[in-house]
């Protein structure tokens, strides 16, 4: 069907590379209207009493909104900005730029799908067509080997079939130009709105030694020309996947992935061409593999709905969980005593990143270690990843938990013994915690362990300098 005036509405796909909703409309479409909606209900407190979207995930997605308002522009369209419920403005700009149908992207998780159903209820009421398309994973829906209430509760069962059974759909072209209103029609497409609005400030200057993150397709197709040509880093990813200082030990691509700024199929198709190019090896297969993970906690998503926020997770499995708020909130700073986590949770406070092995390992502290409710800690992740991303988010937090699809029961991280693996000389540590920094070597992952006169010649005092231990480390020794 032809309609006279569609609209776009940009979620968590704020790009025009790769974009069937895009696509679809400019095929449909006589004029189209791009559309971004600010939903306050993203930024109000959560039960922990942080916003729900914090300073660093609040900054990227300005920055990304504004770059793809600039690229719209530069295929002679504009990206219209509203601010409210999107499930009604929505339907009140359509009805009064006389908008026959409204194309999105469909998202898997509830809050989601519940704007998404009363869009489409309000929209059906006022004559309004709606449609929605699957474009969030590698490997489409409805090419994968088994409907989703089948798909298999084990990780590598998915891979393998769908590696076997299902092939990555090519990308949608740019499109070259966008027919838009003109200025008789459209006089405001509504301003970007600032930080301040949210009432969200930077707490500290970020450090200078991590990547600085900016939202936007622009961006994160640079960063792609320079991790794979430019720099040649690919190469090297499964050695380096695990470090945790530098800019340059992963790819940094999930910041991007977790808007949509890039699509997993692009970053896909760039590694066939670099396998084609350069080399193919471990790691760049290692960096696909990655992305399927991305679609399997997007896929059990789908299948398990709520579960995944439940305390009991999608084994349906209670345990009697602490809900310490002091010790939670001692988690939360970087204060609990035990560097190597306190190390990790402070970048994250600085930044808005942290590694993947600093994930687990935090994550596994707070759960197995303090044995507080698993679900506050996937919450503060929530409000302070600039790369947060539902489906991943949640579902990561139920593997450590134990409350997940994993078939290993206990997945516990000793503390020191991967700091000796990952961060021997305890360069890291020392770049966080410069109340330790005096500490040589590893001692600095385990100053409990150096004798009264060291500490005190090192003007390091427990209780006041650093904190006292939450646990006994000598378990982990």
């Amino acid at each position: 069907m032809k309609f006279n005036r569609v609209i776009v509405w940009f979620r968590n796909d704020l790009r025009v590379k790769d974009n069937v909703t895009l696509t679809k409309a400019v095929q449909s479409g006589k004029e189209i209207l791009p559309v971004y909606c600010f939903d306050p209900r993203m930024f109000e407190k959560t039960e922990l009493g942080i916003p729900k979207t914090g300073y660093y995930r609040a900054k990227f997605l300005i920055e990304a909104v504004a770059d793809l308002r600039d690229t719209l522009r530069e295929l002679g369209a504009d990206l219209i900005v509203l601010q409210g419920k999107p499930e009604e403005e929505l339907i009140k700009l359509a009805e009064k730029y006389e908008a026959q149908a409204i194309y999105f992207s469909e998202e898997v998780t509830s809050e989601e799908r519940h704007v998404d159903n009363f869009l489409e209820t309000n929209a059906y009421a006022k004559g309004i067509a709606t449609e929605s398309f699957w474009q969030s994973t590698l490997y489409h829906l409805d090419d994968l080997p088994f409907p989703v209430n089948q798909l298999p509760e084990v990780f590598t069962q998915f891979r393998k079939s769908a590696e076997k059974m299902s092939e990555v759909r090519a990308e949608y072209p740019n499109p070259i130009s966008i027919n838009y209103p003109g200025t008789e029609v459209i006089f405001s497409s509504g301003e970007i709105p600032k930080l301040n609005q949210y009432g969200l400030e930077e707490s500290m200057p970020a450090s200078s030694l991590v990547l600085g993150f900016d939202g936007g397709e622009r961006p994160g197709m640079r960063r792609i020309q320079s991790y794979f040509w430019e720099k040649d880093l690919l190469q090297n990813y499964k050695q380096t996947r695990n470090g945790l200082i530098g800019t340059e030990f992963s790819s940094r691509f999930s910041a991007w992935l977790a808007l949509g700024c890039i699509s997993p199929r692009t970053i896909y198709y760039e590694v066939k061409r670099y396998e084609k190019e350069r080399k193919k090896n471990d790691s760049t297969y290692w960096l696909i593999f990655e992305l399927i993970w991305r679609d399997y906690f997007r896929l059990i998503s789908k299948k398990h709905g709520d579960h995944i926020f439940q305390i009991s997770g999608i084994k349906n499995q209670m345990d009697s969980w602490r809900r310490d708020s002091a010790d939670f909130q001692r988690w939360c700073e970087g204060k609990t005593g035990v560097p190597f986590v306190d190390a990790n949770m402070r970048e994250l406070n600085r930044t808005g990143f942290m590694s993947n092995r600093g994930r687990q390992n935090v994550a596994s502290f707070l759960v197995n270690d303090l044995g507080i409710d698993w679900t506050w800690g996937a919450s503060y992740f929530e409000s302070k990843l600039i790369d947060y991303d539902v489906c991943s988010n949640w579902g990561n937090w139920m593997y450590v938990a134990g409350v997940g699809n994993d078939p290993r029961e206990n997945r516990y991280f000793n503390i020191l013994r991967q700091g000796k693996n990952y961060d021997k000389n305890g360069d890291y540590v020392r770049m966080w915690l410069p109340e330790l920094s005096a500490i040589k070597g590893f001692d600095i992952h385990q100053p409990y362990e150096l004798s009264t006169s060291k500490l005190k010649e090192l003007n390091i005092e427990f209780g006041k300098t650093y904190p006292h231990a939450m646990v006994e480390m000598e378990k982990w020794v």
